[in-house]
């Protein structure tokens, strides 16, 4: 995927890795492709030698030599050379040249382009991956749509075999428990009636907004609202139904052309679980109460029984070791619950806390879920840049072809938060262009792009509301968004949508922000869906936006390409067919547009093309088709 837009010309630039006239192809390669480099270097630098200067992770850089291929107008001259990386992993590079003066560098700039230092300086990244990487097709182009199991909808039947400690509630659109008990704990222990039926039951209008891929927070037995305290892998939690419910779920889902996919969490069980039991809930022996459990080797006790490794020291959650024997066969066993889940008919799976998975048991769980469905996907919840993290003590290799297809890609939606908050345009292009750049394009097209997930505050919240800071949950419960902070809020969210659903991968639309819900931390951006509240007229640009990826294959896999315009407006095109353009100010602009757009109809927004020149309103956006 190309980032830069060639307006300038090459003389403005010395190298740009983002532009396909310095280095090509743009981004992550696979392995033994080839990189073309080019230069373009002032005369006056009486250069003589350059060399491409590269630094396989972990390893001793080299040099390879650049050869001089001619002039760029009398001023400049180009340097050039070939490179292909021989096996999976991160190569750093800048250029060293040999001048008059002594040895000086070409380093990184935010933007991908270059700057002279006599010292050093940020290197550029190159991602190999494995050649014969694939990711699920049927997620390409698409729409997501998660949804927390308690909150979304209630089907209205008997609720069987519900355990008696469990606080349920009987007014649908409350705010959360957040008070703690007489013991000063939190429990997250009231529900409001979600299940899996009622989602069935709601599958036309998720068709209506676009939905290809429904994604499930935890739908299995456990002890809290959230579940990620996981009692049993092997059983629905009784609220949400049966195993025949989640069948039922994915075969109409399909019928509608959506896939279910699943939340494994599989770093920690609860401690009130089968294989934990440290309360004594269920029958069998766990490992709370007898080192000899068969479930004792899954954990770590420093002080047996009551001083063990917890996930972030919360005593409920205990970690599990990820690769021991036992617990791995558990879940990746041609038995496991992996595969078990897979043929029961979800099309994969969402890992929690995927950076806190080991290496090994990530290469394990994806064998084992393409070995049951080739098609299954395999996403893993991680916060940064996944393509050079650090965690474990060691680099990881999440996105080389061997361990996830895709991640949630939180950088997308904090790069549309700081350019919709007042930030320049290059708050928003600067991390787009890293991931795109960083990323391979199998990844890319399966990448899996939030405004808003139940970690983090409701969007429209963000938007419209002054910020929590470290107010307490007493300020958050109360708080709501005054008329005009939500007229404001709701205008800019429509921006963030936009750019959402038109930046390379797959949006993610976090349930009810298509209807106007409203929420700060957890746990007010987990309330109800707002069952016959919901705001018509945002509920209608995310349907739009929904039938606009649809209908357009470019974005599906188009080339991104920055557009020149005035400060406060990002606008960009996604192959030779699409358009985007968002003005956040106060204040109307005229954007430049390419001559294939034109005579482009705007299919979305209040943006006209006048004299071949698209117009935009104040807080507007437009999306313009080339047919």
């Amino acid at each position: 995927m190309l980032h830069r837009e060639f307006l300038r010309p090459a003389t403005e630039r010395m190298f740009d890795s983002r532009d396909t006239r310095y280095r090509a192809p743009f981004g992550a390669v696979a392995v033994e492709e080839s990189i073309h480099f080019r230069v373009c270097l002032p005369r006056a630098l009486g250069c003589y030698a350059v060399r491409l200067v590269m630094e396989p992770d972990g390893e001793r850089a080299f040099n390879w030599g650049m050869f001089w291929c001619g002039m760029e107008g009398d001023t400049h001259e180009w340097w050039e050379c070939d490179y292909a990386p021989q096996k999976t992993g991160l190569f750093f590079y800048r250029f060293a040249l040999d001048t008059a003066r002594g040895v000086r560098f070409l380093v990184k700039c935010p933007d991908g382009t270059a700057r002279l230092s006599d010292t050093g300086g940020e290197s550029w990244q190159i991602t190999c991956y494995d050649a014969a990487f694939e990711t699920p097709s049927w997620l390409w182009g698409g729409t997501m749509y998660q949804i927390f199991p308690d909150r979304f909808a209630p089907d209205g039947g008997e609720k069987k075999h519900v355990p008696a400690d469990r606080v349920l509630r009987t007014d649908w659109g409350g705010v959360p428990h957040w008070q703690p008990d007489a013991e000063g704990k939190v429990r997250n222990n009231d529900y409001f009636g979600g299940s899996l039926r009622g989602i069935t039951a709601h599958l036309d209008r998720l068709a209506a907004l676009g939905i290809s891929c429904l994604y499930l927070n935890p739908i299995f037995e456990a002890h809290s609202n959230h579940r990620y305290d996981t009692a049993d892998y092997e059983r629905i939690d009784p609220l949400l139904g049966e195993e025949k419910d989640l069948k039922a779920l994915c075969r109409e889902a399909k019928k509608h052309g959506i896939r279910v996919i699943l939340d494994g969490v599989f770093s920690h069980t609860g401690a009130d679980s089968r294989y934990f039991n440290r309360y004594g809930r269920y029958e069998g022996v766990g490992a709370y109460q007898s080192p000899e459990s068969p479930y004792a080797s899954w954990y770590t006790f420093r002080r047996y029984p009551d001083d063990y490794a917890a996930w972030w020291d919360f005593e409920n959650l205990p970690e599990v070791k990820e690769e021991d024997p036992a617990f791995s066969e558990y879940i990746n066993g041609e038995n496991g619950v992996v595969r078990r889940w897979l043929r029961a008919g979800v099309a994969g799976w969402r890992l929690d806390v995927a950076d806190e998975l080991p290496d090994g048991f990530l290469d394990t769980l994806r064998r084992a879920a393409k070995a049951e469905k080739k098609d299954a996907l395999v996403l893993g919840e991680v916060w940064e840049d996944a393509s050079n993290k650090f965690s474990y003590g060691r680099r990881r290799r999440y996105l080389l072809g061997e361990q996830l297809d895709s991640v949630m890609n939180y950088p997308f939606a904090n790069a549309i938060y700081a350019f919709l908050s007042g930030e320049s345009p290059e708050a928003f292009f600067h991390p787009v262009g890293d991931i795109l750049e960083h990323y391979p394009a199998p990844v890319v097209r399966v990448l899996m792009n939030p405004l808003g997930t139940h970690d983090t505050p409701r969007a429209l919240t963000v938007l419209g509301g002054e910020p929590a800071g470290r107010r307490g949950r007493d300020w958050q419960a109360e708080a709501r968004l005054s008329l005009a902070e939500y007229a404001r809020g709701k205008a800019l969210l429509k921006l963030a949508a936009t750019l959402q659903y038109c930046l390379p991968g797959v949006p993610c639309l976090y349930y009810g922000d298509e209807a106007g819900a409203q929420g700060y931390r957890d746990p007010f951006n987990r309330g109800c869906y707002p069952w016959g509240h919901e705001d018509a007229d945002l509920l209608a640009w995310y349907q739009t936006l929904g039938k606009l990826r649809a209908a357009c294959p470019a974005l599906s896999d188009g080339a991104f390409h920055r557009l020149p315009a005035p400060d406060g407006v990002v606008a960009f095109t996604r192959g030779e067919s699409l358009l985007c353009a968002v003005n956040r100010g106060e204040e109307a602009v005229t954007v430049a547009v390419p001559a294939a757009f034109c005579e482009a109809p705007c299919k979305l927004g209040a943006g006209q093309m006048q004299n071949g020149k698209l117009h935009l309103p104040p807080l507007s956006a437009a999306v313009l088709t080339a047919e």
